[in-house]
């Protein structure tokens, strides 16, 4: 698991985070408030919630799950980010799920 800057771009404002995952982007998923960034490698999978309007502290989450595991799960008030968050998935599928606010969002099992 790797922390530090990076700039991600967004509807065409810049979405800036400290939160960052090894490997390549796999799947981003979109609620009213955030985005919820998802990485693989050939060995771990990791996840994390970025809010499209950084600045005010506000409840967020993500957790994520390799199949047959338990999740692990980063929450509490942020104003940038919660996570990353990150387990050991091989091949397995793994689930994701992230909250901003009273919003949530699930990935279903990504295989």
């Amino acid at each position: 698991m790797v922390v530090g800057l990076a700039g991600l771009a967004g509807s065409g404002t810049a979405e800036a985070t400290a939160a960052r995952c090894e490997g390549r982007k796999v799947k981003t998923l979109s609620l009213p408030g955030g985005r919820i960034h998802i990485h693989r490698t050939r060995l771990f999978a990791c996840a994390f919630t970025v809010a499209t309007d950084p600045g005010k502290k506000r409840k967020m989450s993500v957790s994520i799950q390799a199949r047959g595991t338990r999740p692990r799960w980063d929450t509490g008030y942020y104003a940038h980010h919660a996570g990353p968050v990150r387990v050991a998935a091989g091949q397995r599928c793994v689930f994701v799920r992230g909250s901003v606010g009273r919003r949530s969002v699930s990935s279903g099992w990504l295989c």
